[in-house]
């Protein structure tokens, strides 16, 4: 069920909001169960340098945001970067992922980074133009390698 037209509430993830965090990051593309859910929540959790918020409207989670915080050797300073952002697709269109946005750039600012970066797929062209549209500039080329055996 969709959650009404109430006022968005944004709050740091707990445990028990498992269900939901698996249901948003599903959402986002990085399927897990309740379980894994539950671990990766405990390990932002312990970590100082990691947050996790959750988007609710009427007590339904309906978004998330997760940044982590770290020392850039080539900028001298502190910077932010976001990890994951997401709004469930029946609460789009609402202003709930810019309101996590502006909560995480503040908790950024807080906490003395200088900078905040974002990673996002090059098929996800909407979530090119959410980002272009809340001030943020294309920077540089990402590249990744799978560590497995």
């Amino acid at each position: 069920m969709a959650p009404g037209g109430g006022d968005v509430r944004i709050r740091d993830a707990r445990i028990g909001d498992a269900p939901d965090v698996a249901l948003l990051l599903d959402d986002l593309g990085y399927p897990c169960s309740r379980d894994e859910a539950a671990d990766r929540i405990a390990m932002v959790l312990a970590d100082p340098r990691q947050r996790l918020l959750l988007a609710e409207i009427d007590g339904h989670a309906c978004g998330l945001a997760a940044m982590d915080l770290r020392y850039s050797l080539v900028r001298g300073t502190e910077q932010a970067r976001i990890t994951a952002l997401v709004v469930s697709p029946e609460c789009a269109r609402r202003g709930i992922g810019r309101r996590l946005l502006r909560d995480v750039e503040a908790i950024a600012r807080q906490s003395g980074a200088a900078r905040i970066e974002v990673t996002t797929a090059l098929s996800r062209e909407h979530a090119h133009a959410f980002y272009r549209d809340c001030g943020y500039a294309g920077g540089s080329l990402h590249f990744a390698k799978l560590l497995g055996d």
